[in-house]
């Protein structure tokens, strides 16, 4: 299981974009796709076959998952995640300062 997730609502708190909040796209491993963070500049070359133009264009760049954290809406700041075992057996995260579920 693991602390970030897609669709999860996270603070950068290293780098460039440190403070900053946004919506997971997606998770590969150990990098991090935010949306409107980590922009960086791609230069594309044209390609005829699949219709596509070239030129620059601006794109979501990873982060390293160790330089976000899950933003707490209760708090309004980032939080710690752990993990409990509920009675039915579903492993769930929470948040480590509040003790609330992440997941419904």
């Amino acid at each position: 299981m693991k602390r970030i997730r897609k669709g999860d609502e996270v603070v950068v708190i290293a780098g460039r974009d440190k403070g900053r909040r946004g919506i997971v796209l997606r998770v590969v491993d150990d990098r991090v796709w935010i949306e409107g963070i980590h922009m960086v500049k791609k230069h594309l070359k044209p390609n005829p076959n699949t219709n596509t133009q070239g030129g620059i264009v601006e794109r979501e760049a990873s982060l390293h998952v160790s330089n976000v954290m899950i933003y707490n809406p209760v708090e309004k700041k980032p939080s710690r995640i752990g993990y409990r075992k509920l009675g039915d057996g579903r492993k769930v995260r929470f948040f480590r300062s509040t003790g609330e579920s992440v997941d419904a």
